[in-house]
Parts: structure tokens; sequence; C-alpha cells
């Protein structure tokens, strides 16, 4: 389908218009959180036969907290019943999961749910599906500079060695990988505190399909643009001189 050497080993994506998808069928917010949790399954198979090696979902962020109370305990109730649950079928899929964020708040039994699925999980190695739940990409910025700056104190670290390697490797370990592509579905064009540091040159591609709606063969256009970009990281291009 595309050029092996441009095909993207990151791909994040932002879950959006569910709530959307719903109303325009008459429904409640609850039931396009659901159909579109159905859709994370497909959307992750689809992307592990793509060849895909790390693909990072925002599925619940530190703002999302101040939706209405019964949304936000659907959600994660619905985190609990339906996500870690499906998410443990993967285990055939050879797919090792991972939930990036802040899990401190969450309930107990959610906890355990996660800390099952990403022991289950831990041994596969096809692709690595990252999501985040209670995730902001500032909060975790923040999170690597006090753990930074606890082993400055402790004098494990010279500040004068601080560097972007060091900051990397005190981010949340599994999505600390520089994504390549950044997805949002749902028709707005921003990042939303998602991945910060991470998609500092990352090709944005924002799409109007609400999430219910991302087939296969929307991931597959997402790729495909990705690999028309001419890439430059700040520099030039032959075609530049």
């Amino acid at each position: 389908m595309s050029d092996k050497k441009a095909f993207p080993e990151h791909v994040a994506i932002i879950l959006d218009g569910n709530g959307r998808w719903a109303r325009e069928r008459g429904r409640e917010r609850t039931y396009g959180h659901q159909v579109g949790a159905a859709n994370v399954k497909t959307i992750v198979r689809a992307a592990g036969h793509m060849g895909i090696k790390v693909l990072t979902l925002y599925a619940f962020s530190t703002e999302n907290w101040k939706r209405p109370s019964l949304e936000v305990r659907f959600l994660v109730k619905l985190f609990k019943n339906y996500l870690i649950s499906q998410l443990k079928e993967l285990v055939e899929d050879n797919v090792q999961v991972h939930i990036v964020g802040d899990t401190s708040v969450l309930s107990e039994g959610l906890r355990k749910g996660i800390a099952e699925c990403e022991r289950d999980t831990a041994r596969n190695n096809s692709m690595v599906l990252n999501v985040a739940i209670n995730y902001g990409g500032r909060m975790e910025i923040v999170h690597a500079m006090r753990e930074i700056a606890e082993k400055v104190e402790r004098g494990e670290i010279d500040p004068s060695t601080i560097s972007e390697d060091t900051v990397k490797a005190h981010l949340y370990p599994s999505d600390a990988m520089d994504v390549d592509l950044l997805i949002r579905t749902g028709g707005e064009s921003r990042i939303s505190n998602f991945l910060l540091w991470q998609a500092s040159y990352s090709e944005l591609y924002f799409t109007p399909v609400l999430w219910p709606d991302f087939t296969k063969e929307e991931l597959e256009k997402a790729v495909d643009w990705y690999t028309g970009r001419d890439r430059r990281f700040g520099g030039l291009t032959e075609k530049d001189h």
C-alpha cells in the first residue's frame, strides 16, 4: 500500500465524535461511547495488520472529568466492563497493552483490571497498544520534571547533564516514542493536550469522520496521506536548495 521507508511506526488517535454521532441518531451520548468503544478493537486489529508498531489511543483525558457526572460514571464503567475485557482478547493478536495516565484516581477494581490486562499481554510483541486514560500531556511533562528534580536533589542526576533524552526517559515508558502520525476524528483541528512532547514533529491529520464511523479504510486513507508528506524536521529538502 505504501512505501515502507515512509510508513508510520507510531500512530496516535484522538477518539472524538462519539457524543455527536449518538445525537445525530437521536440517542444519548452514552450510546455513542458504547459504539465507539466497540470500534477500538476493529481499528487496533486493522493497525496491526497494516504493520503499525505502536498505536496510542486518547480514550479519557484529565479534562474529561469536567463532563456531566452521569457521563463520567458511564465512561469509567465502560473502561472496566468493556474495554479491559475486550483488550484481553488481543492476547490472541499478539498485542502488548499499556494504560498510560494517572491511574491513581481510578477505582481499585479498574486498577486491578488494568494490571491484569498489562500482565496478560506483557510478552506479546507484534504491536504495542497504549490506551490513555486520565491522561494529559502537560501532566505527563510535569510528572517527568518532578521525577528529575527528585533525582537531582538526591544527587543522582547532575543538572548540567539534563537533556531531551533525560526528559524522554522520565515520560510514561510505553508512549515515549516520538509520534509519526497523529489523527483526530470528529472534525476539530487541535491536539487537546495529547502527547505534547512526543508529537512535536508529528504529521497532524484531521478528519470530519466521527470516531464510531472511523473504519479500516479511513485509517488506510490517513496512512496513505502520511506517506505522501515531506517530513523535514526543521531542515530543507533537495528541492528547497
